[in-house]
């Protein structure tokens, strides 16, 4: 018998073949009232599928609470975990916390299905859990800017896929994107270019909490990244006496000749698709002041407990002992400000690391070309970068969702690429009715909804 389609594949997932549990308009949703992620979240999931409203109520007594969808927090098992049961009669999602409730919700979100005049969810039993304890994805409003709404949207789409953490990539040589009462000349003048000409702009601190506290509702922690000491052009135009001239080795030139554009020049916006170039000026005391005002500032916006300080293609860096020094000492910098300093794999070469840094490959999820070797001593994550969101990250954000939450490969019969490739393509209806815009990539079956399954307004 053909299993549910779940992803990220659960760490357990049964099904018996007895009838499935019937969603009408007159379904209430039983929760406590201090449960109001998950309550809201599957209000809005079953809306958006079925175009049904359900009710709320408090629990009552058992025989109350039958043909109901109960929520509860059951507060034993591991963090983030969740146990979904759905017979004929009832359905209950078990939260050991409210991140565990959450996840469960989105996983029964996955499960209705279309039936004859309207919707039902097979009966299941699901105990999951997630496999690593950091699941992120990163988000670049720096090379192409997001406003509030783009952002919060990509946190709905990935935290439904049970995502925690979300990179966001503030800064690079094309643009700043975050507001500073410290440093306003970076908003002001550093802010109107991204790549290719698109709009530039940038988020206010009010933009930045207001994300924050939506991720969090989410269960899903911001993790910013002022990147430093490359990747830095934009802050020629606000603070020119901070920043080394560009060097234009044979690599920039190359991708200046394939992608178009000009080549970067100090004090000029830069909109190319070239990176490595850029340097702050890294034993001047003026940068030194610099970096304790942003990310001083930074630190204290963002309630997480990462400061991500970049590392990364620092080819503009004049000596290597120069990038020791500098990696160094803004590592202490970021630890001295309350923050796990993350840093990509690079970082890794310096001597005086500051030894709690997490290291982040950005080439792949695993290491490649000796990033390996770069990123000793560290305790390392990968990464997923999405950037024009929905067509690049979809269905490519659940793929890696799957590598982060569920079993590993080879422990779970559902960890293969045709297992993978069913259940993501029968998430297409639920994809659509969302407005994701995801790339039905070949060699996935995609499901296509029969239009005679749901009446989508009525019991």
């Amino acid at each position: 018998m053909a299993l549910p389609s779940v992803v990220p594949a659960p760490a357990s997932i049964e099904a018996d073949g007895s009838a499935p549990f019937a969603l009408t308009s007159g379904t209430p949703i039983v929760a406590a009232a201090e449960i109001t992620d998950a309550t809201e979240a599957l209000q809005s999931l079953i809306e958006t599928r079925t175009g049904l409203r359900l009710d709320t109520r408090e629990p009552a007594d058992s025989a109350a609470d039958a043909r109901a969808i109960v929520l509860e927090i059951a507060g034993d098992g591991a963090a983030e975990s969740y146990r979904l049961d759905v017979t004929e009669a009832s359905v209950i999602v078990s939260g050991t916390d409210a991140a565990g409730l959450f996840y469960g919700v989105q996983t029964l979100g996955q499960l209705v299905e279309p039936a004859p005049g309207g919707w039902q969810i097979p009966a299941v039993r699901i105990v999951d859990a997630p496999r690593f304890a950091y699941r992120g994805v990163m988000l670049d409003v720096a090379r192409h800017f997001h406003d509030v709404a783009t952002v919060k949207a990509y946190i709905d789409r990935t935290s439904a896929l049970k995502f925690n953490h979300l990179h966001l990539h503030l800064t690079d040589d094309q643009g700043w994107r975050l507001q500073l009462d410290s440093r306003p000349l970076l908003t002001e003048k550093a802010s109107a270019t991204p790549v290719g000409g698109d709009p530039g702009g940038f988020s206010t601190q009010d933009d930045y909490r207001e994300v924050i506290d939506y991720a969090g509702a989410r269960h899903m922690t911001v993790v910013p990244e002022i990147d430093l000491p490359g990747h830095t052009h934009a802050v020629s135009l606000a603070y020119p006496e901070l920043s080394e001239e560009p060097v234009l080795s044979d690599h920039i030139r190359e991708i200046v000749r394939d992608y178009g554009g000009e080549l970067p020049v100090n004090r000029v916006p830069y909109d190319g698709m070239a990176v490595g170039f850029s340097s702050l000026k890294i034993r001047d005391e003026a940068t030194n002041e610099f970096l304790a005002d942003v990310l001083g500032e930074v630190a204290r916006l963002t309630p997480g407990p990462y400061l991500h300080i970049g590392g990364d293609e620092t080819l503009g860096t004049s000596a290597a002992e120069d990038y020791d020094y500098f990696i160094g000492r803004v590592s202490r910098l970021a630890a001295s400000l309350g923050k796990t300093p993350v840093a990509w794999h690079e970082a890794g070469t310096a001597t005086d690391l500051e030894p709690t840094t997490v290291g982040q490959f950005w080439g792949y999820v695993e290491p490649i070309d000796g990033m390996d070797a770069k990123a000793r001593g560290f305790t390392a994550v990968g990464s997923d970068q999405g950037k024009l969101i929905d067509t690049l990250a979809f269905p490519r954000a659940a793929a890696a969702a799957e590598a982060a939450w569920s079993p590993a490969a080879g422990a779970s019969e559902l960890r293969t690429w045709e297992s993978f490739a069913a259940r993501v393509g029968a998430l297409a209806p639920l994809w659509t009715s969302q407005g994701i815009g995801f790339t039905p990539l070949d060699g996935i079956p995609w499901a296509v909804e029969v239009a005679a399954g749901a009446d989508r307004g009525d019991a």
